[in-house]
């Protein structure tokens, strides 16, 4: 006699293991455990936080480190560059008196250059990114709740920031600016450098998230908590920051988390192109403006910008993307 097979489908114990885990645990706490589980999340947000680190302990980092990024060493000390201008020792001039060795021609520390140019630029990414996140979720939510001519209007708004050419504005404006506030024969502060980047990556930045959120609102508007709400006489005030708004920090963080990084390559090829923070001040993009003058016959001055810029791309992309599936794992791919 034969026995019959059970046709019932196989229990996958990792769902089973989570659905008991999830028992009595708020969203933010089930985002976290999922978070924790992905391996690549966790090592991306420590490489991140480890680049803040230095940006935010970049004058300790260099008090104890003996040196700082303005110095001309290899001016001022005989017998670090030769007649050409490059290092005399191996490898750029690494050895244990200079870590990652000199700048050709000016002879200034490239390991603090490197450090306080995490700081230079992640500094502006990050006010940039505040800044262009708050515009986003304003004028994305206000579009999409009060909607007619408002949203018209808003809508035509961003579709025009968003097809403006950003990179030759910037380039086109910053020397206007400079030329307004600053006398000819004087060198802009680095204050007003900083706002005005600050300023034209906010101006062109804000646009995405507005449109995202913008459509994101008027589908929940029409939602049934949305109408009970009206129903029940609560102010649009209320209905925003209480009905819409917490549906939309996923997109919000999400978007955020990928901002911050592109913030800092935009400041970077800004610098690169000659309207950036200015020579005086450590910054990636000028040393990849001066590494590409003298890659010929010093790679290694180019190697340890691009290497740390990459890897903190990289990292902080793989972050937003860990963010995004410990939120809402249906999406994971």
């Amino acid at each position: 006699m034969t026995t019959p097979t059970s046709t019932a489908p196989a229990v996958d114990a990792t769902s089973v293991t989570e659905t008991q885990e999830a028992v009595g645990r708020s969203p933010g706490q089930l985002m976290w455990l999922r978070f924790r589980r992905d391996r690549t999340g966790v090592i991306s947000a420590i490489i991140v936080i480890f680049f803040f680190l230095v940006a935010i302990l970049a004058p300790v980092i260099a008090a104890v480190y003996g040196k700082n990024p303005y110095t001309l060493y290899g001016q001022d000390i005989p017998g670090l560059l030769n007649d050409y201008g490059y290092p005399v020792a191996p490898n750029g001039g690494i050895s244990s008196e200079y870590w990652f060795g000199l700048e050709p021609s000016l002879g200034r520390d490239v390991f603090t250059q490197l450090v306080y140019g995490i700081r230079t630029s992640l500094g502006i990414a990050v006010v940039a990114t505040i800044i262009m996140t708050v515009l986003g979720i304003v004028i994305g939510i206000v579009a999409g709740y009060a909607g007619g001519k408002t949203d018209y209007f808003v809508g035509r708004v961003i579709d025009l920031t968003l097809s403006f050419p950003q990179t030759l504005f910037i380039i086109a404006f910053m020397p206007v600016v400079d030329s307004l506030l600053v006398a000819s024969n004087e060198e802009p502060p680095v204050w007003l450098r900083a706002v005005s980047l600050t300023i034209m990556l906010t101006a062109f930045g804000w646009a995405g998230l507005a449109r995202l959120l913008r459509g994101q609102v008027l589908s929940l508007r029409t939602r049934e908590f949305v109408e009970a709400a009206k129903v029940t006489g609560a102010s649009p005030a209320r209905i925003v920051f209480k009905e819409l708004l917490p549906n939309l920090w996923t997109p919000i963080l999400i978007q955020s988390t990928l901002l911050l990084p592109a913030m800092v390559t935009a400041e970077a090829g800004l610098s690169f192109l000659g309207v950036g923070m200015g020579e005086l001040v450590p910054d990636w993009g000028r040393m990849f403006l001066r590494a590409t003058q003298v890659y010929r016959n010093d790679i290694t001055y180019l190697i340890f910008p691009g290497v740390a810029l990459l890897v903190f791309v990289v990292a902080f992309n793989l972050l937003g993307d860990s963010i995004r599936d410990a939120f809402d794992p249906k999406i994971k791919r």
